[in-house]
């Protein structure tokens, strides 16, 4: 079984979010698949395939199956359109556990058709308050994640947040975010899960279909830049459409190689 490793949301190496893509032949069992995710150890494995001209497109952490993932979708369309298994003018249309999502070759870019789950606001969970040292401006959360907001950039990227408390909280994770103070980016944010058996994910997808709304109230644009400022990083391009959220961004192959699903 060839299992390829991709940057995602990245054009260049060290940076992005490492995603493993496993395009199957057949099925396999879903303890199988979690088997392998854990053996490969990246925040994402990716397993394709194809069902009657539509691929059917499942997410493993090392520890969990998730619902929703925007860097190994990044990832499978890239190695889709890269492989040529899909022309480049073809849409790649993936059955998910959260609906059909699409994702298309546009210029240099891959654009990618999301739900977008935006947050409502909720009280201040205490582990969430005692995780951070700073108290947010504004707590939210979604079918996710929570969400806190915070008066600088500096304070996002300088948080050392004790993961015992966020893993209590009843969600796969929490989101800090603050406006950036740089013109390049409109928002800068850090995504911490480590229920889904991810300490910091370097680049979240799903994250930006949650922060793409809820910056675009805020500052009142529709197309918004994110940057999330993890050790590695990597940038997302965002645009809010109705009750749908476009995410675009780059990738890099970083290999490959061969797992035996039986050992």
């Amino acid at each position: 079984m060839r299992i390829y490793t991709i940057d995602a949301f990245t054009d260049g190496p060290n940076s992005g979010n490492p995603a493993a893509v496993c395009i199957l032949e057949k099925e396999v069992p879903d303890r199988t698949k979690q088997e392998i995710a854990s053996r490969v150890n990246l925040s994402e494995t990716a397993f394709l395939l194809k069902r009657k001209g539509v691929f059917e497109l499942r997410w493993f952490t090392p520890k969990m199956e998730v619902d929703l993932c925007g860097h190994a979708t990044l990832a499978s369309a890239h190695i889709l359109f890269t492989l040529s298994i899909l022309p480049d003018t073809e849409d790649a249309v993936f059955s998910t556990k959260s609906g059909i999502l699409t994702a298309r070759r546009k210029s240099d870019l891959i654009e990618m058709d999301f739900p977008s789950e935006d947050p409502w606001e909720v009280e201040m969970p205490e582990d969430l308050l005692m995780a951070i040292s700073q108290r947010p401006l504004y707590v939210g959360r979604n079918r996710f994640d929570y969400i806190a907001l915070y008066e600088s950039e500096k304070t996002v990227r300088s948080a050392v947040p004790e993961l015992a408390r966020i893993s209590r909280l009843d969600s796969r994770g929490l989101i800090i975010t603050s406006v950036s103070s740089s013109h390049r980016y409109d928002f800068v944010s850090r995504f911490f899960a480590p229920n889904a058996g991810i300490e910091e994910d370097p680049v979240t997808g799903s994250a930006h279909c949650c922060l793409c709304p809820f910056w675009s109230r805020r500052l009142g644009k529709k197309e918004l830049t994110g940057y999330q400022a993890s050790e590695r990083g990597g940038l997302v391009n965002t645009r809010l459409s109705e009750k749908r959220v476009f995410l675009s961004g780059k990738a890099i192959i970083d290999g490959s190689f061969e797992i035996n699903p039986e050992s």
